[in-house]
């Protein structure tokens, strides 16, 4: 067990406990307001003893983590300092979260964080809050504090900076967005999280799933540590396993294409005109440079697209890689019977092959060869032309979905 720092936002240091060994699936545990990562000690043993790597952070303001002279406590920063510390981390955990650590969570990986996580676990993450609710709270933690309990260590001031109406309403609104798989845990006896407004919360989350602990409250991560324990070692060990999926001969071709996904790519769309004279294309991410000299790249196109017997019969064609914002012309030519090019700009390039308008790089090609490819065509031209815009960023895919470049 040893403890590492993280940077977070403005600068603040941010201190989590380690535990595990770092080459099982990780964990990240983040605790509720007025709390430190000590209230996860009984959690974060049973993790390791599951084969999981712990990685138990105190939130800014709490334990051993900064409190900033400035008294930043706002949850924007809170939000910030988990992108950073999930920046940092060499592979994607799963979130287990309590209270205003689930706020955090929640809305860091709705809004455009998805990818930087496995998994979220809330731990009675109230979805709706009252102002009577927020207040009551407020007034039982600034009791709390008044009283200087023996190790009590966490900075009374991130009482006044924090929203807490403004941040469940963030919650919500991001709640659709989350595509990874969800657990929310409620308190049978929790007097902020009503059971009416955690299921609406989860309906909105595809595949999320809720568990109810009976003689728990709020705090139904610690009131009833054994129940909570076993549930959310249940919820890892079926929605993210601990085993490496195996692809053998004979095996699901699911397994092999999710493998295969493993390869981050970019994304181009393959136009051409057809023996009549009309653009056609597609999206495609199998796409390779293939020789300098002479210049050659491949694409591979399914032989149940409907743009293939075009593509065939063209000597001339185009691939255009996309930049990071043409997610929707991706996805337009992905779609079957859609009129692709009326709703994309594109103009003429050589031998009247279209090409799509601001892509990130345009590759005029004549055809040089053609080879089966399985459920494939491997089409492999020579490059005559190529124009590039060297101030945008790329369009990736990764497991599935649309990803963008991140920086460290």
């Amino acid at each position: 067990m040893s403890v590492t720092e993280f940077r977070g936002f403005a600068a603040t240091t941010l201190r989590a406990e380690i535990s595990g060994s770092p080459e099982d699936p990780a964990v990240l545990l983040l605790h509720g307001g007025g709390q430190t990562r000590r209230v996860w000690e009984d959690a974060a043993r049973a993790l390791v003893k599951a084969g999981r790597h712990v990685i138990n952070l105190d939130l800014r303001g709490h334990g051993d983590s900064d409190w900033p002279q400035d008294g930043r406590y706002d949850f924007d920063a809170y939000v910030e300092d988990l992108r950073c510390v999930l920046s940092q981390l060499p592979v994607r955990p799963v979130i287990v979260a309590a209270s205003l650590g689930g706020w955090i969570a929640a809305a860091t990986l709705g809004e455009d964080g998805g990818h930087l996580a496995a998994g979220l676990v809330l731990a009675d993450a109230p979805p709706e809050i009252s102002a009577k609710a927020a207040r009551k709270v407020g007034d039982a933690l600034r009791k709390r504090s008044a009283r200087s309990e023996p190790g009590q260590r966490w900075d009374p001031r991130f009482l006044d900076a924090m929203n807490l109406e403004a941040a469940t309403r963030r919650v919500v609104a991001a709640a659709p967005n989350l595509k990874i798989p969800v657990l929310f845990v409620r308190g049978a006896l929790s007097e902020l999280t009503e059971a009416e407004a955690a299921g609406r919360y989860v309906n909105q989350i595809e595949g999320a799933e809720f568990a109810e602990i009976r003689d728990a409250g709020h705090m139904v991560a610690f009131d009833r540590s054994d129940l909570f324990n076993a549930t959310l070692l249940d919820f890892l060990e079926r929605r993210v396993p601990r085993y490496l999926p195996d692809y053998r001969t004979g095996s699901d071709a699911r397994t092999l294409r999710d493998a295969l996904g493993c390869f981050a790519t970019g994304v181009t769309v393959v136009t051409a005109m057809d023996r009549e004279g009309q653009p056609v294309g597609l999206t495609a991410n199998s796409f390779t440079s293939v020789s300098l000299d002479p210049p050659l790249l491949l694409v591979c196109i399914a032989k149940t697209s409907g743009s293939l017997r075009a593509m065939e019969g063209a000597e001339h064609f185009a691939v255009n890689v996309l930049h990071i914002g043409q997610q929707p012309v991706s996805n337009r030519f992905a779609r079957p019977g859609t009129d692709r090019f009326s709703e994309t700009p594109w103009q003429r390039g050589q031998h009247d092959v279209p090409l799509l308008s601001g892509a990130l790089v345009n590759f005029e090609c004549v055809r040089h060869a053609e080879y089966d490819g399985g459920d494939h065509v491997i089409l492999v031209g020579r490059v005559e032309r190529a124009r590039y815009e060297p101030r945008r960023d790329p369009l990736l895919y990764f497991k599935g979905r649309y990803r963008r470049l991140h920086f460290a």
